[in-house]
């Protein structure tokens, strides 16, 4: 996944084809097709072979998949299916919560995006980002809040888990991972507070968010690409950059090299942005 181009991507059931489609026509960046939680356990085996039936069907596509948990009876079948199937570009494995349990993930060799969200998944943030192969992590939010037993949407909870945040952002820069991605709202009319949760999570460090609905792509996409305002600044720097030897001053702030680096990574994003489409590499 290119780093700079994930602010968005869609989850679709595995057991729905149809959604399949028509989630790669969005404007998401990426569609997860879901084995876990989308899926009843009992539906497993039918899922798989309906996303067995969609891959051959449509081996040119790129899609990300999310794998039942390590430790699940569905997990060695999940990952036998995704290494048959080149349009499989990157593996989203949840309850990610110790190193060990994820080499079976990691010998598929597929890009891993782990899904942190307990709290045995936060103290093993080291063990995690060491993990051969594992290319970044994301937040799941809603589950460390049952976990934890905080009540959703007070002052409390929301330190809580900006506390998790933390730790995802702090951990993946110094592993050099890509930025994490905020964890989905459960939200689908509310696109204000979907707006919300994912401009406070790009003011964090975060580089995009997992959505459960199409209503959700405009705001997470447009929380998470840059202003004109930031566009037309980074323009300058880097104007400026390629006139000036050593530090120089735009509209007043002096600009030395880390924020020629912001403004480079600034324009990045909006030229990611700008080309849209499904972001895998």
């Amino acid at each position: 996944m290119n780093p700079h181009a994930l602010r968005s991507l869609l989850f679709v059931p595995a057991t729905r084809p149809d959604r399949i489609a028509k989630a790669l026509a969005s404007p998401a960046d990426a569609v997860i097709v879901d084995l876990e939680d989308a899926v009843a356990d009992g539906d497993k085996a039918e899922a798989r072979d309906t996303l067995a039936a969609f891959l051959a069907d449509n081996p040119q596509t790129s899609l990300v998949v999310r794998v039942n948990a390590p430790g699940s009876p569905h997990h060695a079948l999940d990952l036998a299916l995704c290494a048959r199937h080149a349009a499989v570009t990157h593996l989203l494995v949840p309850k990610a919560e110790s190193g060990p349990a994820l080499e079976q993930a990691a010998a598929c060799g597929k890009p891993l995006c782990l899904q942190v969200e307990t709290a045995q998944g936060l103290l093993a943030l080291p063990s995690l980002t060491g993990v051969a192969g594992v290319e970044r992590l994301s937040f799941g939010a809603l589950d460390l809040i049952t976990e934890l037993g905080l009540r959703p949407e007070t002052p409390g909870a929301r330190q809580m888990l900006d506390q998790g945040r933390y730790q995802l952002v702090v951990h993946s820069r110094a592993a050099g991972l890509a930025a994490p991605l905020e964890s989905p709202h459960p939200a689908i009319d509310d696109t204000d507070a979907v707006a919300r949760t994912a401009a406070h999570a790009e003011e964090m460090g975060f580089a995009g968010m997992l959505c459960i609905h199409p209503r959700q792509l405009t705001a997470v996409n447009r929380a998470f690409s840059p202003s004109e305002a930031d566009v037309a600044w980074a323009r300058q720097v880097i104007d400026g950059a390629d006139r000036e030897a050593g530090a120089f001053s735009v509209a007043g702030q002096m600009v030395d090299a880390p924020v020629v680096s912001r403004a480079r990574g600034i324009l990045a994003k909006h030229e990611a942005g700008v080309r849209g489409g499904q972001h895998l590499s």
